[in-house]
């Protein structure tokens, strides 16, 4: 794994333990995921990739950037 896939998993372990701080964010950002939505991917990363790309029906690849750069200004 290289030095910055691990520093963001470590990063998300952070999000994903505190996933209830960081729910109000990510619906500030996505917002048209529900709040059952968000309890369900319950800070997994991959599922919140998937609800987001149905949801907005974006590609993979632009839903990881835009989760990349909110997770930038999250500061994690």
């Amino acid at each position: 794994m290289q030095a910055t896939q691990r520093m963001g998993k470590m990063n998300w372990d952070r999000i994903e333990g505190n996933w209830k701080q960081f729910k109000g964010n990510v619906k500030e950002q996505w917002g048209k995921l529900t709040d059952d939505q968000l309890d369900v991917i319950a800070g997994k990363r991959d599922q919140l990739v998937g609800k987001i790309q149905d949801t907005y029906g974006i590609s993979r690849e632009e839903t990881e950037r835009q989760l990349e750069e909110w997770q930038k200004r999250m500061k994690t």
